[in-house]
């Protein structure tokens, strides 16, 4: 990823492909601290192999910031490199925190950017730093989110459903309370052309991975799976008032066996039971 000259716009301007990335990625990995008075800061610390990444963040910023190193021993290395960008400006960080990025911790409070925005740079600069592209074992194509926040989630969901047509109901996980949201084969693929496109500011190492990814074809003979049919409130409603599965399956033009499942889950609270 060659350097790039430093930005005209104005500050943050979030319709701004660079800015939206920038502002994803501190929405994921940046730690905006409130001290007293005016003192506070801005952190984001990485890897120290990705530091280039916010060499472009300073250079994207009108205010002083500073970049330091640092080596030490962590639960999953015994020498573990990073860099630190750390930016002190008030005038910066009020900006950033009306945008949406707030002090302190916001794994579960942030959601997408108050005001216009590009929405496919914010969502690489999301999975740049809380997600992943690449290849499962078993060879297939992925782009996936990890991220606590109810609001980040659904975004992601809405916006590769238009995209790909894939729906996912987002739901936590019971270890530790947070969404995996994955994608993969072709709805990877779709993602990966969008999200990555030439030239798009991005870690050059996940970059380097998404070009690759529509290298892989279906092999022949592998089933391609049909999108699932999800329950409206209309169909549950429906459900409910015929408490037949055989006569809602013909009304719905669904099977019985979904209908005796969905009635099921509806009597035993496991799916919710639409208003009147």
């Amino acid at each position: 990823m060659a350097d790039r000259e430093p930005i005209v716009h104005q500050f943050m301007d979030l319709r701004v492909p660079e800015y939206a990335y920038m502002f994803g990625f501190l929405q994921a990995d940046g730690n905006l601290y409130q001290g007293a008075g005016r003192k506070g800061r801005l952190t984001v610390e990485i890897n120290a192999k990705d530091v280039q990444i916010l060499r472009h963040f300073q250079k994207l910023t009108p205010y002083y910031s500073n970049i330091t190193a640092r080596t030490r021993c962590t639960n999953f290395a015994a020498s573990h490199s990073s860099a630190t960008w750390t930016l002190c400006s008030l005038e910066a960080r009020t900006t950033l925190n009306e945008l949406g990025l707030p002090y302190g911790r916001k794994s579960k409070t942030v959601a997408s950017p108050h005001g216009d925005f590009s929405p496919r740079d914010y969502l690489r600069g999301l999975i740049d730093a809380d997600g992943s592209v690449g290849y499962t074992a078993k060879g297939f194509p992925f782009i996936s989110l990890t991220t606590a926040s109810t609001a980040i989630g659904t975004y992601l969901c809405r916006y590769a459903q238009q995209l790909t047509g894939a729906e996912r109901n987002i739901k936590r996980n019971a270890r530790d309370a947070i969404y995996n949201i994955l994608y993969t084969k072709e709805k990877a693929q779709k993602l990966a052309t969008e999200l990555y496109y030439n030239g798009c500011l991005a870690l050059e190492r996940k970059k380097t991975t998404a070009d690759t990814l529509n290298d892989w074809v279906r092999p022949a003979g592998m089933r391609v799976a049909p999108e699932r049919r999800r329950w409206t409130a209309h169909e549950d409603r429906v459900l409910l008032g015929l408490n037949n599965d055989a006569a809602a399956a013909k009304d719905l033009g669904r099977t019985v066996p979904s209908c005796s499942v969905r009635l099921w889950r509806l009597r035993t609270g496991q799916a919710r039971v639409p208003a009147e």
